[in-house]
C-alpha cells in the first residue's frame, strides 16, 4: 500500500527515524518579540533557546495553516496524520479542515488525522505505532483502531528545570511558577486527557530526577511490551543518564532518545525532559 505519515513539528524525531518511517513534518511558526522562526531543520535550537532567555516576553507559536497541510496531502492516496493535542494547539483543526477540502476533490483518497492527546515524545511514539501497523500490512480501519487504542493507553510525563515559558504563555499560573523557583521545587507533570496535570512536586532537581524514574513503575504496566520515548531539550547527557537509570529498573521493549525541536523546546525550555510510554 502506498502511504504517507505526516506529523506537525511538535513530533520530535531523529534522522534515523525519518529514514525509517518517511515521516514528513509540517512546521509550526515561532515568534520571540519581533523575530519569527520556522520550526524545521534550519532552526538553530541553541540560538533559539538563548533568544528566549534574553526576552522578557513569552515566545509564541502558530499552528500550520490549512494550506500547509494541503501541500502535503496531494501526492499520496493513503495518508495518516498525527498532531499535537487538540487541547494545546489548533494544529489538529487545521489538518481536519485540509482533509475535508482535499477529499471534496479527490474522493478516492484515504486520510485519517490522529489527535495524539499528547506532545513531544508522545507524538514520536504515535508516529512509530502508525509505521509499525503499516509495516504489518494492516488495513486502514485496523491501523486506525490500533493506533487510537494506543493513544488512549499512552502516558506522557514532563520534568522541567525552567518554568518561565509555561508561566509567560499562560499554561501555568505565574505565582505557582515563581513560588516553585524560589523554593527550588521541581514539579513533575503529566498528560490529563490532552491537557497537563501536576503529578508530583519535589524539592531539588536530583530528587525530582529520581522521582521521575519511580513514577514510571507507579503509572505504567506491561512495560516489557512498550517503547519508552525520551525527548530532551539540549541536555543529551541528562537524557542518557535517565535512560541508564530506567534500564536498571524496568524492561522496556525498546527505548528511543530524541532531541526536541523548536515547539517542544519553547515550553520544555533548557534542560527539560519529556517521556512517553
Amino acid at each position: 500500500m502506498d502511504y504517507k505519515i505526516i506529523a506537525d513539528s511538535c513530533c520530535d524525531v531523529s534522522e534515523e527515524m525519518k529514514k525509517e518511517t518517511g515521516v514528513e513534518l509540517v512546521p509550526l511558526t515561532l515568534r520571540i518579540d519581533d523575530k519569527e522562526y520556522v520550526d524545521d531543520d534550519t532552526l538553530d535550537i541553541k540560538a533559539y533557546l538563548q533568544a528566549m532567555k534574553e526576552s522578557k516576553n513569552a515566545p509564541k507559536s502558530s499552528c500550520p495553516s490549512i494550506q500547509d497541510f494541503l501541500n502535503h496531502f496531494k501526492d499520496s492516496d493513503n495518508i495518516f496524520v498525527v498532531t499535537v493535542s487538540s487541547k494545546l494547539s489548533g494544529t489538529y483543526n487545521s489538518a481536519m479542515q485540509a482533509k475535508s477540502i482535499i477529499l471534496e476533490e479527490f474522493k478516492n483518497k484515504f486520510i485519517h488525522v490522529f489527535d495524539s492527546m499528547s506532545a513531544v515524545a508522545g507524538e514520536t511514539l504515535v508516529h512509530l505505532k502508525i509505521h509499525e501497523s503499516l509495516k504489518n500490512n494492516l488495513k486502514h480501519t485496523e491501523v486506525v483502531e490500533k493506533v487510537t487504542s494506543y493513544i488512549k493507553e499512552m502516558k506522557t510525563f514532563f520534568l522541567l528545570e525552567n518554568l518561565d515559558n509555561l508561566a509567560k504563555s499562560g499554561r501555568m499560573n505565574p505565582l505557582v511558577a515563581k513560588a516553585a523557583s524560589i523554593l527550588s521545587i521541581k514539579p513533575i507533570m503529566g498528560d490529563d486527557n490532552g491537557t497537563i496535570r501536576l503529578v508530583d512536586k519535589v524539592r531539588g532537581y536530583e530528587r525530582a530526577f529520581q522521582r521521575f524514574v519511580e513514577i514510571i513503575g507507579e503509572e505504567g504496566s506491561h512495560l516489557e511490551e512498550k517503547i519508552l520515548g525520551i525527548a530532551h531539550c539540549n541536555c543529551i547527557q541528562r537524557a542518557l543518564k535517565f535512560k541508564e537509570q530506567v534500564m536498571k529498573r524496568y524492561s522496556f521493549k525498546d527505548i528511543v532518545v530524541v532531541e526536541m525541536g523548536g515547539v517542544s523546546s519553547t515550553y520544555a525550555n533548557q534542560g527539560g525532559l519529556v517521556i512517553a510510554f
